[in-house]
Parts: structure tokens; C-alpha cells; sequence
């Protein structure tokens, strides 16, 4: 009997189950990476404004052109493209090792490679997004494809951080960059192997016009245009605490490198068990509720997190940050993909990735810069109070959301 057969109906999808355990490798890859880059940054530096700017400077070429980058794919093969950004990003962590390991590293470097980095996810991060509904012949296994993927994400966040504060006492940075390097390998062996449907076949090639098209249906459309929005402003006020938290390993808590990879490992459990409950809902009918509660909660142990300088309180509140983000991050996500037209799919999780990614770098600068000024602790709990009001705002709205979305949802088969 095949192994497929015991697995989640969503497993039973040939191209998303090659996708899927080439991520496994290379997601656990991209968070040694990250904790071993922060790590490197503020070694360098010591500042924690210079190490928001490396954050900035990764994302904030997603928030310039991924708009304009999903009316570039609509319509288009996808995975060619998943597959020459995913070559580049292998050839970035590869040079950043061999800066590393030679000792030639300098700030300036590691700042220009963000750059190239972040122009390329500019492409990459709506392609993936766009692309897991093609990997799923079942439009009822979606919300779960949605889940799996999220909680994959996080699992490897559990894991690699982990990894790398061991790594980084042991051998240092370097050698986290080039086994980064070599874990983008399983996932381009995927994406050469795998075969996606068609995208439906766009109207007009004029960029600019899909792009307003995209932007109107947006706007127009409040259950999407709205859920985008709440996700821009948790975005910006609270997602810069990943930035911030080697700070707080650091300086409030008086820890080592591992110190950061217990924190960042009980984020991804955290945030683990929040994609696990999610990828065994049926339906995608309530999420705006859920994603308005999750935030308030979210914002409620930001604080807590940012007033605590005990180690095992902060490893408690920061698991509970990562279960309530990761709610917020799927309910938005799930919502996106399922009320969003076929024919518009690309370009409005474009629009999504500027709402969960692209507000993030503006964000990590602000807090980076002010909390040179007045300390970790006091930025994030004003960020962890302004999160909240936005998840306030959430719930407030949610029964209006709800009645203009029950057409669509009937329509789809959801109700």
C-alpha cells in the first residue's frame, strides 16, 4: 500500500509533496541563516539601529516592487522564475560564507547582499504564494496546503535556530551561510520535477493596466482590502520584535548565541502548534473573527515579553507570541487565497506578501532606531499596544466582513 495513502488528503498531491519535503531542507537552511546573520550584524556593530537596517534593507525592495512584480507573473510559468530566485539566493549564501570564512566581511557587504537578497524575493515570495494553489488539485484541501506550509515554516524555525547558536560557538558564522547555501538544493530539484497547471491566460499583457486592475479589485473588494490592511499594521508595529530579540538575548537577558536560538526555537514550537490547530479547519468561514483575537492576544504577550528579563518567562511569552503571529499570518493568508478570483490571484498575493513582508523592514528601522534611543523593552511595549488596537479594529468590523464574504464562500462551496 502506498505511504500517500496514510497521509493528509492535501499529502495525496504529487507536486505539492515534492515541494514539500524540498522546503523541509531548505527552510531550515534560511533560519540558521537568519539567526547566524543577526548574530554576525550585531557582533560587527553592536548597534541594534545598524542591525534594523540590514532587516530593512532585505525587505523593503518587497515592499517597492512586489505590487508591481504579481502583475509581471500573472498569467506566467511561475516555477521557471521560483526556480532562478531560488539559484540566487544559493549563490548570495554562498558568498556570504566566503566573506565569512575569510575574514573579509564587513557591514557594508553584508548590507549591499541584503539588497541583491531582497530584490530578489521581490519575485520570489508572491511566486510562492501563488503558486501552492497549482500544487493542489483539490480546492478543498487549500486551506490545509495553506496550514502545512505555514507550520513547516515554523518547524524549521524551531529547528534551525537551534541549529545555529551551536553552529556559531562551534565554527561561527560562516559555516551557517554555506550549509544555508547548500539547503536551497532539494528545493530546486522539486520545483525541476514537478509539472503545474496552466494559470488561466491574462487579457493584456500591459503591466501597468493588471496592475491598476489588481489595486481596484483590492480596494474595492473590503473583505480582502481590509484583512490586507489589519496585516500591514500588525506588520509594522509588531513583527520588528523578530529584529529586536537579539537585542533582548543579548543585553536584557545576558545570554550567548544559544540563549537567541532558545528564544527563537520556542517562537517556531509556538507558532508550530497555532499552524497544526489551523490545518485541521474545514472551512475558511470565520477567520476574520480568529485573526482579530489572535492579534489581540499576540499584542498582549508582546508586552509581556518586552517587560520580562527573566529567561524562562521571556521563553514562555515568546512561545505564546509565535502561536498567536502565526494564526494572524494564516487566517490573513487563507482568507487571501480563497475569496481572491483565479484570474487575479497573482497580483493580489503580491499585495499580501507587501502586507505581511513589505511592512516589516519600515517597521524593523523605526523600532531599531527609537530603541537605540529608549531601549528594546519600552519600543516594544508601545508596539505591542499599538498592535493592539488594530486587533481591536479586527474584531469590530468582523460581522460586516463576514456578510460580504458568505456570496463568494457560497459560490466556492465553503457554505
Amino acid at each position: 500500500m502506498k505511504i500517500a495513502n496514510f497521509l493528509p488528503s492535501v499529502f495525496k498531491n504529487r507536486n505539492y509533496r515534492l515541494y514539500y519535503m524540498g522546503e523541509c531542507i531548505s527552510l531550515t537552511g534560511l533560519w540558521t541563516q537568519r539567526v547566524a546573520m543577526n548574530w554576525l550584524v550585531y557582533g560587527l556593530t553592536g548597534s541594534s539601529f545598524m542591525l534594523g537596517l540590514i532587516d530593512f534593507a532585505t525587505q523593503i525592495p518587497i515592499l517597492i516592487f512586489s505590487g508591481i512584480t504579481g502583475a509581471i507573473m500573472e498569467g506566467r510559468d511561475i516555477r521557471k522564475l521560483m526556480i532562478f530566485c531560488q539559484s540566487l539566493s544559493m549563490l548570495h549564501a554562498f558568498t556570504l560564507a566566503a566573506l565569512t570564512l575569510s575574514g573579509l566581511v564587513r557591514y557594508e557587504y553584508i548590507l549591499l547582499l541584503a539588497i541583491i537578497l531582497g530584490i530578489s524575493d521581490s519575485f520570489e515570495i508572491p511566486a510562492r504564494q501563488a503558486m501552492i494553489p497549482a500544487l493542489i488539485d483539490e480546492p478543498a484541501d487549500l486551506s490545509s496546503g495553506i496550514a502545512f506550509i505555514s507550520m513547516l515554516f515554523n518547524v524549521t524555525r524551531l529547528i534551525g535556530p537551534s541549529i545555529a547558536g551551536f553552529i556559531i560557538i562551534i565554527v561561527g558564522e560562516g559555516i551557517c551561510f554555506f550549509l544555508n547555501g547548500m539547503s536551497y538544493a532539494p528545493t530546486l530539484i522539486a520545483l525541476l520535477i514537478i509539472r503545474l497547471r496552466a494559470s488561466p491566460p491574462m487579457a493584456s499583457r500591459n503591466v501597468l493596466k493588471n496592475f491598476r486592475e489588481g489595486i481596484g479589485y483590492v480596494k474595492n473588494f473590503l473583505p480582502i482590502r481590509n484583512c490586507l490592511t489589519g496585516m500591514a499594521l500588525i506588520s509594522f508595529f509588531a513583527y520588528p520584535y523578530l529584529t529586536l530579540m537579539t537585542v533582548f538575548a543579548r543585553d536584557i537577558l545576558g545570554g550567548e548565541p544559544t540563549t537567541l536560538g532558545f528564544l527563537m526555537a520556542a517562537n517556531g514550537c509556538g507558532a508550530l502548534f497555532g499552524a497544526l490547530r489551523l490545518s485541521f479547519r474545514k472551512t475558511p468561514v470565520g477567520l476574520m473573527k480568529e485573526m482579530g483575537l489572535a492579534t489581540v492576544a499576540f499584542s498582549f504577550f508582546l508586552i509581556l515579553f518586552a517587560l520580562s528579563e527573566n529567561f524562562y518567562v521571556s521563553l514562555l511569552t515568546i512561545c505564546c507570541i509565535g502561536f498567536c503571529s502565526i494564526t494572524s499570518v494564516i487566517s490573513c493568508s487563507t482568507i487571501s487565497q480563497t475569496l481572491v478570483d483565479e484570474d487575479k490571484r497573482s497580483r493580489v498575493m503580491s499585495l499580501h506578501v507587501i502586507a505581511t513582508v513589505g511592512a516589516t523592514p519600515i517597521g524593523s528601522l523605526c523600532a531599531g532606531g527609537i530603541a537605540s534611543v529608549f531601549g528594546a523593552p519600552l519600543t516594544l511595549s508601545v508596539s505591542g499596544a499599538a498592535a493592539m488596537i488594530v486587533g481591536l479594529w479586527l474584531l469590530k468590523i468582523n460581522p460586516k466582513m463576514r456578510e460580504l464574504a458568505r456570496p463568494v464562500y457560497e459560490r466556492k462551496g465553503f457554505l
